[in-house]
């Protein structure tokens, strides 16, 4: 019996450790080569001998971005794409500035939690459960939400300004994928049939929201 509480605490220690977005670096930094032809899950290390401190800074997220599109929000993302030095490290961070009544649609992060600051404004902030409960609050300035980790969520200005807000994430490079863009103008698409039986909705209507969301070539 004696043996238990070992073999449950070793279970545990493994389960917690492999719980982490991204992998524990084995170096003090591995700064990612971005113009490596060479594939792999993350990036390779630049030389140390060719690293400085402007692959560890990055200035986007100072000003705002408001945006000018029909959805009225503006992500700027600081991940390892912009900041080389974040490459093993598991974190990231972007900026979201919404116009008056702006939507940062349904979408998730496939590898990270995110936990999201008030700048400016105010928000509705929320998430879906895989039992399809939605969880949401109204946030302002200067208070936090978390959205857990696959899990599909959205944000929507609902003040009389604009809004802006700083998003932090468990990984180096989160990954987003949008629902309607995801559904509707994936490449090749899905087949009409599939969304119309889906949404219960006729094929023409399919056909319309898929000219809609297909980025123009």
């Amino acid at each position: 019996m004696r043996a238990f509480p070992a073999l449950f605490l070793a279970s545990l220690a493994l389960v917690l450790g492999a719980s982490r977005a991204d992998p524990d670096l084995l170096q003090d930094v591995c700064v990612a080569d971005l113009s490596s032809g060479i594939k792999l899950n993350g990036f390779p290390c630049k030389h140390p001998s060719t690293i400085g401190a402007n692959d560890f800074f990055f200035a986007g997220l100072a000003n705002p971005n408001f945006p000018n599109n029909t959805l009225g929000s503006l992500v700027t993302a600081a991940n390892v794409e912009k900041i080389p030095g974040l490459n093993t490290l598991g974190v990231s961070m972007s900026r979201i500035d919404y116009a008056i009544g702006g939507v940062n649609p349904p979408h998730t992060h496939p590898r990270a939690s995110e936990i999201a600051f008030v700048l400016e404004g105010e928000l509705e902030v929320g998430f879906f459960t895989t039992s399809n409960v939605l969880i949401s609050k109204h946030i302002k300035k200067g208070e936090i939400f978390v959205f857990p980790k696959g899990l599909m969520h959205f944000q929507k200005n609902i003040g009389k300004t604009r809004a802006s807000a700083i998003t932090a994430f468990d990984s180096q490079f989160s990954g987003t994928q949008s629902i309607a863009t995801t559904l509707f103008a994936a490449s090749p698409t899905i087949p009409n049939d599939v969304l119309s039986k889906a949404f219960q909705i006729h094929p023409r209507e399919v056909e319309r929201i898929k000219v809609k969301l297909t980025p123009k070539k």
